[in-house]
């Protein structure tokens, strides 16, 4: 059983066009996951040689 569209045929395509003028959409820059892991890296590298010097302050090492 096939049910009927809810919208009319001029309804889709008005939605249609308006999907396809492109209101919605957003030009962005390619995602590069190297600079992320790169800047993570870092960052986790930096807290650790901190970590490191406060336990060399502390005695703990």
């Amino acid at each position: 059983m096939r049910e009927e569209p809810k919208l009319s045929q001029e309804d889709l395509e008005r939605v249609q066009h308006f999907i396809s003028t492109g209101y919605n959409t957003i030009d962005r820059k390619p995602f590069r996951g190297f600079l992320l892991f790169l800047v993570t890296w870092s960052i986790v590298a930096v807290l650790g040689v901190i970590s490191y010097l406060i336990g060399k302050w502390v005695g703990y090492l």
